[in-house]
């Protein structure tokens, strides 16, 4: 097969772990299949919050290359990856805030120098026919942008949350803000095409920047890789117990008290269901809400097992009756929901009126409450609880899920690839 080369900067990357990696994995390992021979421009990580080294399986491909910056000053490349623990709500808040006064567009300012200099390195030797940049963080557009302009060469961003009307972006003064806003202008003017993961993020573009049109940005949500899931098609929820999982963090606003609440409710209400019940919690879990599971009485009925990699938190959503997820916000677009789809279960969507909401109701396999309604959310638990009895719980519609497939999804954006690298 002839190839065409895409460079592909993304600082967050294995042995990175958490969802901010799984997208661009999951395009890297499908793009050769199009004909595109990725190249891609990372950091060397040094600390963060997880690590998952089970990912570079889906980069093991010949075709695919990894160049890394050198690490920070103080730091060797020899030097093991440290984990960091995931601080409070407020204390993250409080450190976000501090560093968005002093960097724009982001903390990772200063890794621009150094990206730029290994990506001219990369340039000169590479014959790169089109540039892609995923973010956050907001500083991989830059990267893009100067990069494109001084080798000339096109380039398309792909933003997996919003950068400006990001609600929990913080913003000093109005200076702030408007020079965030000329940075994600002039990124914007000068790509060949801005994908997003929703409509939501595609609106809000369109809206701000009069000179966008519905053309210039495509949406690509997340997705689901098959291949996953066939690996372990044979694991199944053990019959004996009724397990509600949720997978992944709860950030930023996002909390699981409100579920802990209808949890400890329906218990009540229904003691038998006691010695069935298991709620499931898997990955990184804050200390306050670890509390809460104590405070409302859930030890007996509640696991919390920790960051654990990507093919355990497949299997545990396998071994689960039924997923749950929450949203305070309508302009993330958690990946977790699109894996909850490749492991057909039925899913309580504890989410606002909207995209989040629409896509997981389109199921047919899900029930929706508001994110803080007590009430409503143990109603859902109860009838799904009823139907798992019944042995009756639904299953998403198989042509609707499919439309979130990763490897089809490649092909959408390998599609955008050409067009960008033939203008």
């Amino acid at each position: 097969m002839l190839y065409r080369t895409v460079l592909i900067i993304a600082y967050y990357f294995p042995p990175m772990g958490l969802s901010g990696v799984q997208r661009i994995v999951k395009f890297i390992k499908y793009l050769p299949e199009y004909g595109w021979k990725p190249i891609i421009l990372t950091e060397t990580p040094t600390s963060f919050y997880a690590f998952d080294e089970t990912l570079f399986k889906d980069l093991s491909n010949p075709e695919i290359s990894i160049f890394r910056t050198p690490p920070k000053k103080g730091s060797s490349e020899e030097q093991k990856p440290k984990t960091v623990k995931l601080p409070s709500y407020f204390i993250q808040t409080l450190g976000r805030n501090f560093l968005q006064t002093i960097y724009q567009p982001d903390s990772k300012a200063k890794w621009l120098k150094r990206a730029l200099a290994l990506g001219s390195n990369i340039l000169k030797k590479h014959k790169v026919d089109v540039i892609l940049a995923t973010a956050p963080p907001y500083t991989d557009f830059l990267v893009a942008k100067e990069l494109s302009k001084k080798f000339n060469i096109p380039y398309i961003i792909d933003y997996r949350d919003p950068w400006v009307d990001n609600p929990f972006n913080f913003y000093a003064t109005p200076f702030h803000k408007s020079h965030a806003i000329k940075l994600e202008r002039e990124v914007l003017t000068h790509t060949e095409k801005a994908i997003v993961v929703s409509r939501h993020i595609k609106e809000l573009l369109v809206k701000r920047y009069g000179f966008l049109s519905h053309n210039d940005i495509m949406i690509i949500p997340h997705g689901y890789d098959p291949d996953d899931f066939e690996e372990l098609k044979d694991v199944k929820p053990n019959p004996s117990k009724f397990t509600i999982t949720h997978a992944g963090v709860f950030q930023d606003n996002r909390t699981p008290k409100y579920f802990f609440q209808a949890l400890s409710n329906f218990i009540k209400r229904k003691p038998e269901a006691s010695k069935i019940l298991e709620a499931r919690f898997v990955g990184i879990m804050r200390k306050s809400h670890q509390k809460m599971i104590k405070k409302y009485g859930l030890t007996e009925n509640t696991v919390s097992t920790g960051y654990v990699s990507h093919y355990e938190n497949i299997k545990h959503l396998l071994e689960s009756d039924v997923l749950w997820f929450m949203l305070k916000d309508l302009a993330r677009s958690p990946g977790k929901l699109y894996e909850y789809f490749g492991a057909a279960k039925p899913i309580l969507a504890s989410v606002p009126d909207g995209v989040m909401r629409k896509l997981a109701l389109d199921t047919k396999a899900a029930i929706a409450t508001a994110p803080d309604d007590v009430y409503a959310i143990g109603q859902a638990i109860e009838t799904f609880y009823n139907l798992w009895k019944n042995n009756n719980l639904p299953k998403p519609k198989e042509e609707y899920i499919e439309q979130f497939n990763r490897r089809k999804l490649a092909g959408d954006l390998a599609r955008e690839l050409e067009l960008a690298a033939e203008l």
